[in-house]
């Protein structure tokens, strides 16, 4: 049952980083900026930690996707110990 939680918890995380990513692409205003400064202030902490260790590449930058596989290791990791 934790495992569970931890597992839509994860995914949920998830979403929001692709979310986000996404949004940043395109120049937003209104409400849809509101909404990425909200999503920008739950998944940037996280995201910083990867941006200090890998850099963009020309003009992509892979620290989410690598953030995304860590997080998603890490769950599933803690699901089989619990």
């Amino acid at each position: 049952m934790a495992a569970n939680l931890i597992l839509q918890l994860v995914n949920f995380y998830t979403w929001l980083i692709i979310a986000y990513v996404l949004m940043s692409w395109f120049p937003l205003s209104g409400v849809l900026a509101d909404i990425q400064r909200v999503l920008a202030t739950l998944v940037e902490p996280y995201l910083s930690i990867f941006r200090r260790f890998i850099p963009p590449i020309g003009m992509i930058d892979i620290s989410a996707l690598v953030a995304i596989l860590v997080l998603e290791a890490a769950a599933g990791l803690l699901a089989r110990v619990l």
